[in-house]
């Protein structure tokens, strides 16, 4: 397994209590592929270098991972599908 920072940013207006249960799904991801979260950073609301999807703010999470390929496959999947995540990358250390 590699070593891997993951960061989404998740739309602004998303309530608390949907953003703790999305931030928990995405951890299910990679603990269901085998792989672990070493690390999770709450970043918080912060403003984006520029506008996307008409989102001036955006609330930023990083992970720290131990994944496997198929872990991170997966992620990207589900990150693009879902619509509270605007952006998402994901970077080996």
């Amino acid at each position: 397994m590699k070593k891997y920072e993951v960061m989404y940013i998740i739309r602004p207006e998303v309530e608390e209590e949907e953003r703790n249960s999305l931030i928990a799904e995405v951890n299910q991801v990679f603990t269901n592929h085998d792989s672990t979260v070493t690390k999770v950073s709450e970043w918080g609301l912060r403003d984006l270098a520029y506008e996307i999807d008409n989102c001036k703010k955006g609330y930023y999470v990083l992970l720290n991972v131990e994944a496997t390929p198929k872990a991170v496959a997966e992620f990207n999947y589900i990150a693009n599908i879902k619509e509270t995540i605007i952006r998402h990358i994901v970077v080996a250390e």
